[in-house]
């Protein structure tokens, strides 16, 4: 009827008042109802038929990012939201959430299966929470996703040595995300996360698909438009004043990526950032970073002490035993090297970390190779 008499305040004014204005207006709505039901009748129709198409990437990133707001439902415990999210959602597998949470694949599976039991004992429902409840779920959510992005820079299993495509799948939902909660700053930094890591992609692996170190990195094809936009978002997150590890992650990388060279990074700018992080973050990697910093500062004697207490935290951790292994090369302690190397490659599974140790104990082996004297 409202539209009716938008129709009559239109035309009647052009045509004139009919004799019998109320059955034109009665006429009117009742054909303007039976259009509408029409077109809702052929806009079902249209769902019905997207719904059947096969899932496509354009869609799916939405689709998932309010799944993961789903799964990370506050009655579970942080950790299984987060495990449960990865395993259902991202679909990693039970070893790789292992590598990620740095526990045994043993242990993460007993954690997935209780989480699975306590949704069917509490009755938690299967619903996409309401815009007002997001923000309680904000943490995990970050989490996922960062861990998602971890998983895709470094694969846990497979022939790949990083998956490109889930990190970008990764930088979509951060944008996504920012989209649906631009007052937030640790989305922001999440997002320049990502972007710079992006940024950087093409200069990790070699043409023969072995793992090139940061500071061995050619810089010149390090993507300095992406860098730039990327590091453009720290600073309206800084704006907001609630920083948090996210954000600080953040900078870290780009003093990297501002750095011309490996010898010109700010390595006391660095310090400073991972002992703030360590203040959001009490996690052993987090303090193994910072030991790896002071090591650039002081020297590489000052780290094997602050690197060996992390050994009970981090005695499963690939990197903590290549950390290790190359302070003590550094320091003429080849034989103890060797044997943090061993161990580095007894922790991981990728295919280019692997062929990167492997090579690093032969090369290594033959430097500490006596010489036989010439002539």
């Amino acid at each position: 009827m409202a539209d009716a008499v938008v129709e009559a305040l239109v035309r009647w004014p052009v045509d004139g008042v009919p004799d019998r204005p109320g059955a034109w207006l009665m006429t009117t709505a009742r054909n303007r109802a039976i259009d509408r039901v029409r077109r809702d009748a052929r806009y079902k129709d249209k769902l019905a038929m997207l719904a059947s198409l096969p899932d496509t990437a354009s869609r799916e990133p939405d689709d998932r990012l309010r799944l993961i707001f789903t799964c990370c439902h506050p009655a579970l415990d942080a950790d299984a939201q987060v495990a449960l999210t990865l395993r259902a959602v991202a679909g990693l597998t039970t070893a790789e959430i292992a590598r990620a949470f740095v526990v045994p694949e043993s242990t993460l599976a007993k954690r997935l299966t209780r989480a699975k039991q306590k949704i069917v004992a509490a009755g938690i429902p299967y619903r996409t929470p309401e815009p007002e409840e997001w923000p309680s779920r904000l943490d995990q959510v970050l989490r996922v996703i960062y861990l998602v992005f971890n998983e895709a820079y470094l694969t846990t299993e497979g022939d790949a040595v990083a998956r490109l495509e889930l990190a970008h799948d990764a930088g979509w939902l951060t944008t996504l995300l920012v989209g649906w909660l631009p007052e937030e700053p640790e989305a922001l930094g999440l997002q320049a996360l990502v972007q710079l890591h992006l940024a950087r992609w093409s200069a990790r692996v070699d043409p023969n698909g072995h793992i090139v170190l940061l500071q061995d990195q050619d810089r010149s094809t390090w993507d300095q438009r992406k860098i730039g936009a990327a590091a453009a978002l720290i600073e309206p997150a800084g704006r907001l004043r609630r920083p948090g590890p996210y954000q600080i992650e953040a900078a870290i990388q780009a003093v990297h990526c501002e750095a011309s060279t490996w010898d010109a990074t700010d390595w006391p700018q660095l310090l400073q950032l991972y002992s703030i992080l360590g203040a959001y973050d009490r996690s052993p990697v987090v303090r193994l970073n910072r030991a790896i910093v002071i090591g650039q500062i002081e020297g590489p004697e000052a780290a094997p002490n602050e690197v060996d207490e992390l050994e009970g935290a981090l005695g499963r951790y690939y990197l903590f035993h290549a950390a290790r292994a190359s302070f003590l090369h550094r320091i003429g302690r080849s034989d103890e090297a060797r044997h943090a190397n061993q161990e580095a490659l007894r922790h991981t599974t990728n295919v280019a970390e692997r062929a990167m140790l492997i090579d690093r104990l032969g090369t290594r082996r033959a430097e500490d190779r006596p010489r036989r004297p010439r002539g």
